[in-house]
């Protein structure tokens, strides 16, 4: 069954986020991709999606700046937003150290070991991050900065809630 995705990485003034579509089996493209201020985020919750994903902010023992609660203050509007006028599954939270641990095996991968291996999963051998050109866009055309990371939180939702793989 085809079904789509919509997944957050939310910051504190602007959020990343990708719509990716998958056949139950494998995501097989991404219909759309960017990052925008967060009041524009709403208009992106309007998309067609039936599963939606929001990266969650887990205490880690360190301090944090203000930041960190401001990005916390935009998951808890997105997740209410969410709630409220979602028509497919209930939304779920993402964790950051999840994302790590299921796609490089390691809690410490840094953003480029994630970048790497969406690629090597989705465009592996493909040059330029399997971004491709605007003559010959590739899977991750237009991708960049916190879409990467919105892509992370999709594929581990994907095989999480939609394969059924224990993380």
């Amino acid at each position: 069954k085809v079904g789509t995705i919509l997944a957050i990485d939310p910051g504190n003034i602007q959020s990343g986020y990708v719509i990716v579509e998958h056949d139950g089996k494998e995501i097989r493209k991404v219909l759309d991709v960017g990052k925008v201020p967060n009041e524009e985020m709403y208009s992106v919750f309007f998309s067609t999606y039936d599963h939606l994903a929001i990266e969650m902010v887990a205490g880690m023992g360190m301090p944090v700046g203000q930041e960190v609660f401001d990005s916390c203050f935009w998951i808890g509007r997105f997740w209410e937003f969410a709630r409220v006028y979602s028509m497919g599954h209930p939304p779920q939270k993402i964790y950051r150290r999840e994302e790590k641990l299921y796609l490089c095996g390691h809690s410490q991968a840094k953003d480029g070991n994630i970048r790497q291996a969406l690629v090597d999963r989705y465009a592996p051998g493909q040059p330029n991050f399997g971004k491709g050109t605007k003559k010959n866009p590739g899977f991750f055309y237009g991708f960049s900065a916190d879409m990467w990371a919105a892509m992370a939180v999709a594929v581990t939702y994907f095989d999480k809630y939609i394969r059924g793989i224990q993380l």
